[in-house]
């Protein structure tokens, strides 16, 4: 039932990112505001607290708000850590690692609802025929080198700073300066018909500095969607939160060497996130601190048992020869689909 319902790994992927955009941003249409605060409020996903509909929000929210105003404002007044200080964000990061254990980092490639956003947008562009770039070597060393902006974004907006405004050394509007910025906080929104989160606030320096930047940031994601696959992703400081802990969940990626792995290199082309390890290198290594868990990489790898995604010692996908023939009638690696080729009654018939 399943395989006719969904023939690819893709087609499923897209049906529960669907589910799961719906769920993020109006969620609590379903269940109510109160009980979806109650029943997932750390998911490890950029599910905006902004968005008044949503079904529970990401963990970088109540780890800056518990920063700020637990943490910081505690050791001002008590000069020392307690357990009344630490608790919060323990229970915080214990909600967290509930839902993390199951998926993973698939909460990046499947649940993410910025993630999902940027995928529509890329294939908007490829329907309007606005040619993908694609990344050659020398672009693939810079997108290397551009992996460590996201440790420093989750470092200091999400860590750093939030607790320094805890403690009085820096202004009150930086105590979620993350948030200011992220670009799920005026997407998910709009799509609520909220416009709200769109306007700049005047009235505070740090306030507008902060949301003319996420302004720009929705506005780069937007534009370089169309034409580079996953563009704020590959900074998200939540991909490198989800990262610190990859290997403490049973989802991953297994990838055993091929003789012709690193020649080919069709898995590489079709992950989003340009991961040239997943081509190169097997094992651990394939696995790096960038991959979203997506699947495509395995979808698109023309040799059986290559590239596996395993949930503990059950294999839930994998490579294979005829899949990849299937899959590529379709769809190329990098997501362009082929054009539907109409032909003649008659054409058909003698063909």
């Amino acid at each position: 039932m399943l395989k006719t319902l969904f023939p690819t790994l893709s087609r499923l992927r897209l049906a529960v990112q669907l589910v799961m955009l719906f769920v993020t941003v109006y969620g609590s249409v379903l269940v109510g505001s109160y009980m979806a605060g109650k029943i997932s409020n750390a998911l490890p996903a950029l599910s905006c607290a902004y968005d008044q509909m949503n079904g529970g929000y990401c963990v970088l929210i109540p780890t800056q708000h518990i920063l700020h105003h637990r943490i910081g404002e505690a050791m001002v007044r008590a000069q020392q850590l307690t357990f009344s200080m630490v608790l919060p964000l323990l229970m915080s990061f214990a909600t967290f690692f509930a839902f993390f254990f199951v998926i993973g980092k698939a909460f990046c490639g499947w649940v993410c609802p910025l993630g999902t956003l940027q995928e529509i947008v890329g294939r908007v562009g490829r329907r309007f025929g606005i040619g993908l770039r694609r990344l050659e070597d020398g672009d693939l060393v810079a997108a290397r080198r551009v992996r460590p902006l996201k440790w420093l974004l989750l470092l200091g907006l999400v860590f750093v700073l939030p607790l320094l405004t805890g403690l009085g050394v820096t202004p009150h509007a930086l105590g979620n300066p993350y948030c200011d910025i992220c670009p799920s906080r005026v997407a998910t929104t709009l799509l609520t018909g909220n416009t709200e989160q769109l306007a700049l606030r005047v009235g505070d320096g740090w306030s507008f500095t902060l949301g003319a930047f996420g302004d720009a940031l929705i506005g780069f994601m937007i534009v370089g969607g169309l034409a580079i696959r996953q563009p704020f992703c590959r900074i998200c400081p939540l991909l490198a939160f989800n990262s610190l802990f990859q290997r403490l969940s049973p989802l991953r990626l297994a990838k055993t060497r091929h003789d012709n792995c690193g020649q080919c290199r069709i898995c590489s082309e079709a992950c989003p996130m340009d991961i040239e390890e997943i081509s190169t290198q097997d094992g651990r290594k394939a696995y790096t601190e960038d991959c979203t868990l997506c699947g495509r990489c395995a979808e698109y790898c023309p040799q059986d048992g290559t590239i596996r995604l395993k949930w503990g010692p059950w294999t839930l996908f994998s490579s294979r020869r005829d899949y990849y023939k299937d899959k590529v009638r379709g769809e190329l690696p990098d997501g362009t689909v082929k054009p539907v080729r109409f032909v003649r009654r008659g054409e058909a018939g003698n063909a």
